[in-house]
């Protein structure tokens, strides 16, 4: 479903293992006005999921969120990033391995890659994780819309085991730890 974007609408890209996981997040956030998943980074034009799976691409698993900063800002968008992944497992999310998995912020601006920069200062400072952080930060490059089955792939495919295992719980305990920010509260 395409919405409208508001005029101040901001885009923020972001890495975070598998696109499927970290989509049905960001689309219950206030301030959220559209997530895509798709893919960035990598040298092939127009990649596939089976491209971009081997590994072979460059490219890695993202969404694009488009949100409206007068409600919710690009630092509230990465605080919540920071914390629904493992951010400091470098190419890998639970059993999602390879680079295509990897956890990276792709900045739009000069301001997106200050803020990204600080917010991970500050979790590390913070210990939020036990580990330091190892999310990179690169300029966005181009984007590539996976195919359509993978959009609102958790909306769509509920009972599917991976969803039912996988999803589930990280959509929980993001509903749990982000009430106040969810859309409807």
């Amino acid at each position: 479903m395409i919405q409208v974007k508001p005029a101040e609408s901001e885009l923020a890209t972001l890495a975070g293992g598998c696109f499927w996981c970290i989509e049905v997040i960001f689309d219950e956030l206030r301030g959220v006005t559209d997530v895509v998943s798709g893919y960035m980074g990598g040298t092939n034009a127009n990649p596939t999921y089976r491209e971009v799976c081997s590994g072979n691409t460059g490219h890695a698993e993202v969404i694009q969120v488009h949100f409206d900063p007068k409600v919710i800002s690009f630092k509230e968008i990465l605080e919540v990033f920071l914390t629904i992944h493992d951010p400091t497992t470098l190419n890998r999310q639970g059993n999602d391995i390879g680079s295509q998995y990897r956890s990276a912020i792709f900045f739009h601006s000069s301001e997106q890659q200050r803020i990204a920069a600080e917010t991970i200062a500050e979790f590390n400072r913070e210990r939020v994780w036990d580990r330091p952080i190892v999310t990179e930060i690169n300029t966005a490059q181009a984007f590539y819309a996976a195919e359509n089955h993978h959009q609102e792939y958790y909306v769509n495919n509920p009972e599917q085991g991976y969803c039912q295992i996988i999803i589930a719980p990280k959509v929980a305990k993001f509903r749990n730890k982000f009430l106040a920010k969810l859309k409807g509260t």
